[in-house]
């Protein structure tokens, strides 16, 4: 009966929560715009991890590694090191779509109204943007710069401040004219943005957004604590059948992302990564290991316990897909959705890894992240390679995770796994019995 409160209690106050934040317009165009760039970014990861692959600087020699590398490395710095643009424009398009306008001039509008807003000079020299301010230095005020000039740009045109063109124009044409007073106008208040705030102490928006919001709220997501209530929502959201990661990757992911960059720019630099909290920790060393949950460990104990044939066949179905971090079989099949008897392994487990994962890593046991962006697709042990810039460890690591997983779960799994047993011999017993009778 108390259990039954707690649950009812727990439903009341996340549902409403999560109903709230997965309808936001502004939280889903966020992360609408996010896998807008998301190709972009998997694309300029895989070839970082190429120009840093094990041992071929002792196989290649110095001088020859380094013009390997220089040749590479555009791919990453024209995707990667820039991906707050491709955001950027990703937000402006998805939320101007969401109000049913013309989405491509949103995204366009927003890319401009951006680079108004951000410092064109570099080391002295003037109509130089600094590239830093492309990637995770300007993620923040890109996404306020996408959301705000989407909304400005929706206000002119619903006033009708547009050039009407006679009929016979060009369907092309004609749309670019009506598009013209809408977007001179929001870019003109974002102009006079900039220029108001130079005369301030923060001389840039970009200063000012980066030191008031941006920094505060860097140091807090690349603490353990936030991340622990992060990855605590995550699971919770799932078990009353909601997409957790979606609704909490919605308000963290420009903190990932932004900590994430910053340790690509360390690694290709070859000096010490700064964080070990990323959007690879949470997608290579939680999700990616068989789903949120980690449920591949949950596969692999049904397969090694499992007596029932309702689990038994739940193995069979939910290996595949599950060396591919693709869960829904287990989520819907074991279930974990709305099932008391799985909740605290289901909180607890990820919590556990969270922590250990964290440890090892501030310890220097496990190398951090090293910023490469691996495809969420990657089976395990490959994805911890991958993610640590090609250290073993990271693999290990998450072998040893999957270990602590399934020890987590194995007690809770034998008495699920008995209680369907049990009615798996009641039923056939009854069958028999029904079967003999007639």
């Amino acid at each position: 009966m108390e259990n039954n409160k707690f649950m009812q209690m727990l439903e009341n106050f996340l549902l409403p929560i999560a109903d709230k934040l997965n309808n936001n317009r502004y939280l889903s165009a966020l992360r609408d715009g996010f896998m807008v760039a998301l190709p972009l970014i998997i694309f300029g990861s895989i070839f970082v991890v190429i120009a840093n692959l094990p041992f071929l600087d002792k196989l290649l020699g110095e001088s020859a590694f380094a013009a390997y590398q220089d040749a590479l490395g555009p791919a990453s710095a024209s995707t990667l090191s820039i991906m707050g643009l491709f955001v950027i424009i990703g937000i402006g398009y998805k939320l101007t779509e969401h109000y049913e306008g013309e989405a491509i001039y949103g995204g366009v509008v927003a890319i401009a109204a951006f680079i108004i807003l951000t410092p064109q000079v570099l080391e002295g020299v003037a109509g130089v943007i600094p590239s830093a301010a492309l990637g995770a230095q300007g993620m923040f005020l890109g996404i306020f710069t996408a959301f705000i000039s989407a909304e400005f740009y929706r206000y002119f045109v619903k006033k009708d401040w547009m050039i009407k063109m006679p009929a016979g124009v060009p369907s092309a044409v004609a749309k670019s004219f009506s598009a013209l007073i809408p977007i001179a106008l929001t870019l003109t208040v974002f102009l006079v943005i900039r220029i108001a705030v130079s005369f301030t102490p923060f001389d840039t928006v970009q200063n000012f957004i980066y030191t008031i919001i941006q920094e505060p709220l860097t140091q807090l997501g690349s603490g353990l604590p936030a991340t622990i209530v992060a990855v605590l929502l995550i699971q919770l959201f799932w078990f009353f059948g909601l997409h957790g990661q979606i609704i909490v990757n919605s308000v963290f992911d420009p903190i990932w992302y932004t900590l994430n960059e910053q340790n690509l720019s360390a690694f290709q630099s070859g000096i010490e990564l700064p964080n070990i909290i990323t959007k690879q920790f949470i997608d290579s060393f939680l999700v990616g290991m068989g789903g949120s949950g980690m449920t591949l460990a949950v596969v692999i104990l049904i397969i090694l316990i499992g007596r029932s044939r309702q689990l038994k066949e739940l193995g069979k179905l939910g290996g595949p897909p599950g060396i591919f971090n693709v869960n829904e079989p287990i989520i819907f099949g074991l279930p974990i959705i709305m099932n008391p008897l799985v909740l605290i392994p289901w909180l607890i487990a990820p919590v556990v890894v969270t922590i250990i994962t964290y440890i090892s890593m501030s310890i220097g046991i496990v190398p951090k992240p090293a910023g490469i962006i691996v495809p969420w697709t990657t089976p395990p042990l490959l994805s911890g390679f991958l993610a640590t810039g090609n250290a073993w460890q990271g693999a290990v690591l998450q072998a040893v995770n999957l270990l602590i997983v399934m020890g987590i779960w194995w007690p809770f799994l034998k008495i699920l796994d008995k209680n369907y047993y049990e009615n798996e011999k009641t039923s056939d017993s009854n069958t028999d019995s029904v079967k003999r009778t007639s």
